[in-house]
């Protein structure tokens, strides 16, 4: 079958300085196993942190991240090297239809057409070329609309986690920022999983010398007193056996296990401007495992399309989380330089087997609110500042006004919360109503390009003292930036 097979490489060996193991080669069955639990532990923390946050079941969760991984690497034929861990993109547009009512049903059926979408984008690219891709969504629409997402969710930290408990949730942010910038090597690259573990040990600490807590939970209206952590559901779950049918979260809640999607059209438009995310993390996941490997993997993006999208769906279709390639696995390569995928179906058995530890997902499960509070805080901003990390590597020219204000207007949209109504029950806004803006307003404007871009373009800071050369009739890509002015394009 396509995808096993591997060839011995080093004989088996650790590679000698600056050796590679190619996707289509193994080590050792042991150094492969190792290697794999290496990319589980890399995977673990956001993984993790991610279903909990939407309010989805983490066993269900873990044990579909190891299935799509498998699907994912027998699609693209075994050359991408990737885990497909659960996405950070959805968690805007589940928050915000949990925040009209909508119950777990209905937010898997709306990643499940979300992961339909992208696998027929993927054949869509696969037969047409990725250069599709590119004309309907340049880095400065994907920027926009990575950045609308991240940026939505600050009112879930503010308003739902960090009030449970501030202090612990400060101590954890800090120790996540501390984790990611200061720590050298692996251990920066899992500074979300560390900050999980610090957080829980900190908040077992603050029960045992300060006693309860009067906050509330989950945003409840009415404080109370509690600990910061509960385990009785721990207690009750067992060690082996099928996710539970529900599991009790830290606020008293609770999460459902397996179970079937239901949909409404209102609550999948808040979900599928994720699609754009998740276009352009495969994207440019395809990219930098090329760059590694030193093969051209353009004619497998489109494959890498139908393997996030077949694995959303299939995920979604049972009650599992979204899923994507994990930028912590290409890290994890990078400092090994093996991009065996064989390591990679060892991670995927490792994660299934989890998935069948009830009592492992009711610990997650049980992660105190304080402690989400601090890893969210420095998570959403992240996933917020992604966007402007795209336009800055695109090098998108915001001298230019076809670039600035089109996507001005669905910033302020989409963050802002406006709403479009057509009747009294169906109105689009928040990250859908911002991402049609971004798509409907730059095409529109650039439509009309290079005149507007030529003749229309804003003049540069007078302080600046120097001439704006005219900007290119495609501004927005690498490869057609306005030349150099001596500062930056951004």
């Amino acid at each position: 079958m396509a995808g096993f097979g591997w060839t011995l490489a080093y004989g088996g060996k650790t590679p000698p300085p600056g050796g590679v193991v190619r996707p289509e080669e193994r080590l050792s069955w042991g150094r492969t196993v190792g290697l794999g639990a290496q990319h589980v532990v890399a995977m673990f923390g956001a993984t993790f942190v991610f279903p909990i946050i939407m309010g989805l079941n983490p066993n269900v969760a873990i044990l579909m991240t190891g299935i799509a991984t498998i699907a994912f690497l027998l699609i693209v034929n075994g050359r991408v090297p990737s885990y497909l861990g659960t996405s950070a993109s959805f968690v805007a547009g589940v928050a915000a239809i949990r925040a009209q009512g909508g119950d777990s049903k209905q937010v898997t059926g709306a990643i499940l057409v979300a992961g339909i979408v992208l696998l027929l984008v993927g054949v869509l690219v696969h037969v047409a070329g990725g250069e599709l891709v590119q004309r309907v969504l340049p880095p400065a629409v994907t920027g926009a609309v990575v950045m609308l997402i991240g940026f939505n969710l600050a009112p879930v930290v503010a308003g739902v986690y960090w009030p449970q408990d501030q202090w612990v949730g400060l101590l954890t942010a800090t120790f996540v920022i501390v984790a990611a910038t200061l720590f050298r090597g692996f251990f920066s690259r899992i500074a979300i999983f560390l900050g999980l573990l610090f957080g829980y040990g900190l908040s077992w600490l603050f029960d045992r010398v300060f006693g309860k807590i009067h906050s509330d939970l989950g945003g409840a209206s009415t404080a109370t007193d509690h600990h910061r952590i509960d385990w009785s559901g721990v207690k009750q779950a067992d060690w082996i056996g099928l996710p539970a049918a529900k599991t009790p979260n830290a606020d008293g809640s609770y999460v459902m296990g397996f179970h079937t999607p239901s949909f409404s059209v209102t609550f999948i438009l808040l979900v599928l401007p994720s699609v754009i995310a998740l276009v352009a993390e495969n994207a440019g996941h395809v990219k930098a495992v090329s760059e590694m490997t030193g093969e051209n993997l353009d004619p497998y993006l489109g494959r890498a399309f139908i393997g996030d999208g077949f694995g959303t769906a299939l995920a979604s279709a049972v009650g599992g989380s979204p899923t994507t390639t994990y930028a912590e696995n290409i890290g994890v390569m990078a400092a090994t330089r093996v991009y065996s995928t064989a390591a990679y179906y060892v991670a995927a058995i490792v994660a299934i087997l989890l998935g069948f530890c009830p009592k492992f997902g009711s610990m997650v499960s049980a992660t105190p609110g304080g402690v989400l509070g601090g890893i969210t805080v420095v998570l959403y901003g992240m996933i917020g500042l992604l966007g402007a990390k795209i336009w800055i590597e695109n090098r998108v020219d915001f001298g230019n006004p076809a670039n600035l204000v089109p996507l001005a207007a669905g910033l302020i949209a989409g963050i802002g919360g406006v709403e479009l109504k057509f009747t009294d029950n169906f109105s689009i806004g928040g990250i859908a109503l911002g991402t049609i803006f971004c798509l409907l307003f730059y095409h529109l404007v650039h439509a009309f390009a290079p005149e507007i871009e030529t003749e229309h373009r804003w003049p540069s800071d007078d302080r600046a003292g120097e001439p704006v050369p005219p900007a290119s009739a495609t501004a927005g890509s690498r490869s057609q930036a306005p030349p150099a002015t001596g500062r930056d394009t951004v």
